[in-house]
């Protein structure tokens, strides 16, 4: 199964399209949401095309094909538009025999990930920075941010397949890779 991850689209329409443009390009089964999907946050800029109800109406199409946790700027209010469900801080999915626990960031961080058992992966957004590392017992990795990416960072997203993980920018580049066992 091959994994469409893109976080942190602050309600960029512009942003989501690109996004959902490479979701297409990669003939991805599903479209994993790592949270802060309408809203752009008080200490953001306002991204390029911001529109959160077109944004919202977007990704409505999407419903079926979309697993997404709630971000730091989620709220009920944006739920209320969505026709999918994004409320939870976590998800826990099982893919190629592999536990991935699926968070935002904001609440659960690399700090506070003791529980992690041997071999998990880790999918976090939030930091809007780009991220494969092994840890001691467990893989974390970060798509960046698709709308605001930090650190001279490309707009990037992220692919699982197999035992791959890819960020890659817009263009599809592949900006950076890991593997696990």
């Amino acid at each position: 199964m091959r994994l469409f991850f893109m976080s942190d689209i602050h309600g960029s329409l512009f942003y989501l399209k690109k996004g959902l443009e490479a979701f297409h390009k990669e003939g991805a089964d599903y479209l994993v949401l790592i949270g802060d999907l309408l809203y752009h946050g008080p200490r953001n800029p306002l991204p390029k095309d911001y529109n959160p109800m077109e944004v919202a109406k977007e990704l409505n199409l999407y419903k079926h094909k979309i697993l997404a946790v709630r971000g730091n700027c989620d709220s009920e209010v944006d739920a209320m538009v969505l026709e999918f469900f994004m409320q939870a801080d976590y998800a826990v999915i099982m893919n190629e025999n592999r536990r991935f626990f699926i968070t935002h960031g904001h609440i659960f961080s690399e700090d506070q990930l003791n529980n992690m058992l041997q071999e998990d992966i880790v999918v976090q957004g939030h930091t809007h920075i780009p991220l494969a590392n092994k840890k001691e017992n467990y893989y974390i990795f970060n798509p960046g941010s698709i709308a605001l990416p930090k650190d001279g960072y490309p707009n990037s997203y992220g692919i699982i397949e197999g035992k791959s993980w890819l960020v890659k920018d817009l263009e599809g580049n592949t900006i950076m890779s890991a593997n696990w066992e």
